[in-house]
């Protein structure tokens, strides 16, 4: 294999091992730590290749030095903490909620006896035997809000035998002089936790009333298939893929035996492309239903928010010349020297090799649409659709011009509009960009990209987009200069006129909350003019935010239905209904006189008091970490109303009984009104008994 596929594959797993752990990575050097530390021997809290023991000294004010003293197993190689995030190495995190109030790695000395030598893949190597100890020095300013806690991630070796990377958390409390004591990092379990998400008087199956139910999801689900064609067909006509149709198709029908041959292998040869694509969505498939909830992180994680920003950027740059993203050539060579039209299996691979060699410009594109597929949520199921449109998209024409061959004389020929293609969607992946980091900027609530400038940047981008089209801005890489066609001005002057209908959104107006774009952009109370922002009181405020019980509490004192809206601050559509469904005029009339509303935020990333964390096994028996707020709020949806996706609207009675299904995504006002009044006459009913 490649030897910088497999370099790359690391950092990719060390990254995702970061990122899933909630925690942000520091690597420094350091002074040593003092010798005389007092130890406290604490148990490791996962099962871990290596036996830690973790104890902790006070070197002065506000700086300590953590010992972790790792006991390796005969015959393993411990990676060093020096070695680079390509190469098989260690690294020690702090919690990223004491890295936000100001806690930070000074530096980390490595004790025992280091040993070097050269791989192949990777270079120099250093690692460990049968023992090494990393002494963290930190600066804690503030001891007075609470533990320290934080991850050690280590990898290791035997022969071919890889481990990791395997994070093994550890954690500190205070001692009464000020120092540290090694405590148990690991979560328990409590009943009494557990049954604040599990509510076992809540059948979902046997609502008061019938009405409602998730029959939005049909209709989501053909928006992402179409969402996919729509990838598909961009993908397409992209300068990788696009000069392929006419070859391929020739190939099939001037080698074949015969036309009809030549027909049906090109037919074969559209499905694998299509099938291949939706292959990719099979192992999602595998995951435990608590696990799915990792398919939704992508509009939820703050870091993989950030990650996603920075690689639609790279993508952007990628379509503007900069450089160009590609597979690794052996894996691209290996799969075309199995190409043959002489059998089936031959033809999968020249389908594979299709999907490979377009990677370049189709990637970037597939990754777009999947990541809009996911920010809606629903799980691997919306996963598959969407790789079924954008493989059918792909595939279909090969096999329609087999069928058809005098089309391919309608074909525009291959030339300088596919680079302008390219170039456009360049423009388009920047916007993308900015809302990916915007949804970081929400969840965290950094303050950085405000409504206002969310707007300024897409206009900015969007006459860029325009300029370029009508030759104003060029790329080093572009050909020589032609007669602008028609075409091409009409879609500059779409990109204009978006830019013009955006600009409302930078006044403070009642013109601000552009229905086109509701959702995308952060909402109208996310403002550079604050309290005061355009529409603020206009639509309807929660009850209560992200605090069930206290809801549940009012419900009782004021006896009313409660309506739960389980949201994100990431969420798109959750942002279309606040802006667009609940004003409207009955909606609103409803929400407000008649139910306790309480709006819960299953994305964020507030960390519950320590005394509120916990260990929770979820229906299918497997183990879940309680420690956020977002944590919390998420397995009370998923576990009571077996979904994870945003927005969800539930109707319950003070008493916690289901008054009538759960809705998704309702656009229609009359709709949702229709549900919301069931939800009172249920509550009626069920008053009455």
């Amino acid at each position: 294999m490649d030897k910088g596929f497999l370099r790359f594959a690391v950092t990719i797993s060390v990254f995702l091992s970061s990122v899933f752990g909630g925690v942000i990575c520091v690597r420094a050097q350091g002074p040593s730590a003092p010798a005389n530390a007092d130890s406290a021997k604490a148990p490791p809290d996962a099962a871990s290749l290596v036996n830690w023991d973790f104890s902790a000294v006070r070197v002065s004010g506000d700086k300590y030095t953590l010992i972790l003293k790792g006991h390796i197993p005969a015959g393993w190689n411990f990676f060093s903490t020096t070695l680079k995030d390509d190469q098989p190495n260690t690294r020690v995190s702090l919690d990223s909620g004491l890295v936000a109030r100001g806690a930070r790695i000074l530096g980390i000395t490595e004790k025992g006896t280091a040993m070097t030598r050269k791989d192949t893949l990777f270079g120099e190597i250093r690692y460990f035997e049968k023992e090494v100890e990393l002494d963290v020095d930190i600066q804690w300013p503030v001891p007075e809000k609470g533990d320290i806690k934080g991850v050690v991630t280590f990898m290791a070796a035997r022969g071919n035998d890889v481990e990791g990377p395997q994070p093994v958390p550890f954690r500190y409390g205070y001692t009464a002089d000020g120092g540290l004591v090694a405590k148990s990092a690991k979560l328990s379990e409590s009943a009494s936790a557990a049954g604040s998400l599990k509510k076992t008087s809540i059948d979902l199956s046997n609502p008061v009333n019938t009405c409602g139910g998730m029959g939005t999801e049909n209709n989501g689900l053909l928006s992402i298939f179409f969402l996919g064609i729509l990838g598909g067909l961009v993908g397409l006509v992209m300068p990788c893929t696009f000069p392929m149709i006419p070859l391929t198709v020739s190939f099939f029908t001037k080698r074949s035996a015969s036309r009809s041959k030549g027909i049906a292998n090109a037919f074969l040869y559209g499905f694998f492309i299509f099938f291949i694509y939706v292959l990719i969505s099979v192992p999602f498939y595998f995951l435990k239903q608590n696990d799915n909830n990792i398919l939704n992180t992508i509009s939820t994680n703050v870091w993989l928010n950030v990650g996603f920003a920075v690689v639609f950027l790279v993508f952007a740059l990628s379509f503007f010349g900069l450089f160009e993203i590609t597979l690794p050539s052996s894996i691209s060579n290996s799969v075309d020297s199995k190409s043959n039209i002489s059998s089936v299996g031959g033809i999968f691979f020249m389908a594979l090799t299709l999907a490979i060699v377009s990677f370049s410009c189709t990637g970037p594109i597939l990754g777009t649409f999947v990541a809009s597929a996911f920010g809606q949520g629903g799980g691997p199921v919306k996963l598959t659709v969407v790789l079924a449109g954008f493989g059918l998209a792909l595939g279909l024409p090969f096999a329609l011009f087999a069928l058809f061959p005098s089309w391919l004389q309608s074909l525009p020929k291959s030339g300088g509009w596919m680079n302008t293609v390219k170039i456009v969607f360049g423009f388009v992946e920047l916007a993308l960009a900015l809302k990916y980091l915007s949804n970081a900027d929400l969840v965290t609530h950094w303050g950085l990209i405000k409504r206002e400038t969310f707007f300024a940047i897409w206009i900015v981008v969007s006459l860029a987009s325009a300029l370029y089209l009508l030759g104003i801005i060029k790329f080093h890489h572009d050909p020589p200069p032609q007669k602008l066609s028609k075409v091409r001005i009409a879609i500059a002057l779409v990109f204009i006129g978006f830019a013009l209908y955006l600009s409302p959104g930078l006044t403070n107006t009642k013109y601000a909350n552009i229905s086109l774009v509701s959702g995308f952009p952060p909402p109208l109370s996310y403002s550079l003019y604050g309290a005061d922002a355009a529409g603020k009181g206009k639509g309807v405020e929660a009850n209560v935010i992200n605090d069930y019980d206290q809801a549940l509490a009012l419900a009782k004192k004021e006896d009313k239905p409660l309506l739960i809206d389980f949201t994100g601050w990431a969420c798109v559509n959750c942002r279309k209904m606040e802006e667009n469904v609940w004003p409207q005029t009955e909606v609103k009339g409803l929400i407000t006189q008649d139910y306790i509303l309480v709006s819960l935020y299953v994305d964020d990333r507030k960390a519950l008091p320590d005394d509120q964390q916990f260990l929770f096994t979820t229906g299918d028996g497997s183990k879940k970490a309680i420690r956020t707020v977002g944590d919390k709020f998420a397995t009370l949806q998923s576990e009571n109303f077996k979904n994870v996706s945003q927005p969800l609207y539930v109707v319950i009675s003070p008493d916690e009984k289901l008054l009538n299904k759960p809705v998704g995504y309702t656009p229609s006002s009359k709709e949702y009104a229709s549900w919301l009044k069931c939800g009172l006459a249920a509550y009626k009913e069920a008053s009455k008994k």
